[in-house]
């Protein structure tokens, strides 16, 4: 069976949402049905299949917003919130 679509709203307004130090917020909510970022009252929520165990759910928000970005899993990092679902990332953008 084939995988659902992963949702994800338009990478201009998750740019959006980096502040100028590169510092993105997210509300995760691992073991979830299906996978997606939804952006809600301002804030940027990700549902991820991946439980809340050894890093795995934060690896798999990482490479969520990195397709979302269009960027490299390495150029998001995780700065606050390895064990929270209140979660704080760094995304380098790339030098233009």
């Amino acid at each position: 069976m084939a995988r659902p679509r992963t949702e994800r709203p338009d990478p201009a307004a998750l740019w959006a949402l980096v502040d100028d130090e590169g510092r993105l917020a997210v509300r995760v909510t691992p073991g979830a049905r299906s996978e997606g970022l939804e952006l809600a009252e301002g804030r940027l929520c990700a549902r991820v299949r991946a439980k809340p165990e050894d890093g795995k759910a934060t690896a798999a928000v990482r490479d969520l917003l990195a397709a979302a970005l269009d960027l490299a899993p390495s150029r998001v990092e995780l700065l606050r919130g390895a064990t929270s679902r209140e979660k704080l990332f760094r995304v380098i953008r790339d030098r233009v």
